[in-house]
C-alpha cells in the first residue's frame, strides 16, 4: 500500500540489520568509499538508511554506504526494506558492457556473490506522471556510528 502522505508508490519499512546479513548486487569504487567513509566519519552519522529487497536481503540502492560503514567499523546498518519484485519498482542499466539488466540478473548476481561493476543499475520508482530514483523513499534516520557498532 502506497503512503498518502508522501505519494511514494510502495510500501517500505525500516529496519536496524547486520551488514553481514546483506547481499550486494555492485561492487564499489574506493574512491568513493573513502568519500563517503570520511563524510560519515566527520558527521558522526548515517543520515539514510540504504533500499534492500525484503525477500532475498539484496542491496538495491547504498553499496557504498554500507561498505563505509563496515570499514568504520559498524556492524550494523538501518535499512528500507521494499518488494524489489513489485511493478512499481523500476530498473535501468548503466554499465557499458551490457544491453540490459533485468531485476531477475540483479537478485541472482548477489546470491551467487557475482557483483556487477559499481553504479551497473539505476533503480527508480514509477510515479503518476513521472520516475525518480529510488532514494527518494529513504527518509532520513541520523544514526549515531556508536549506535551502528
Amino acid at each position: 500500500m502506497a503512503s498518502k502522505k508522501n505519494n511514494v508508490p510502495v510500501k517500505a519499512r525500516i529496519c536496524i540489520v547486520e551488514i553481514s546479513s546483506l547481499k550486494p548486487h555492485e561492487r564499489t569504487d574506493s574512491s568513493r568509499v573513502k568519500a563517503l567513509k570520511d563524510e560519515i566519519w566527520l558527521d558522526g552519522v548515517l543520515k539514510k538508511p540504504i533500499v534492500v529487497d525484503e525477500k532475498t536481503n539484496v542491496i538495491i540502492d547504498g553499496h557504498h554506504r554500507a561498505e563505509a560503514l563496515r570499514l568504520l567499523g559498524c556492524t550494523r546498518i538501518p535499512v528500507c526494506y521494499v518488494d524489489y519484485m513489485c511493478d512499481k519498482i523500476g530498473l535501468k542499466s548503466t554499465a557499458k558492457d551490457r544491453v540490459k539488466i533485468t531485476k531477475d540478473e540483479v537478485i541472482e548476481s548477489a546470491l551467487r556473490n557475482s557483483p556487477f561493476n559499481p553504479k551497473s543499475t539505476w533503480h527508480y520508482l514509477h510515479f503518476k506522471k513521472c520516475i525518480k530514483h529510488i532514494s527518494c523513499i529513504e527518509k532520513r534516520v541520523d544514526m549515531h556510528l556508536d549506535s551502528l557498532k
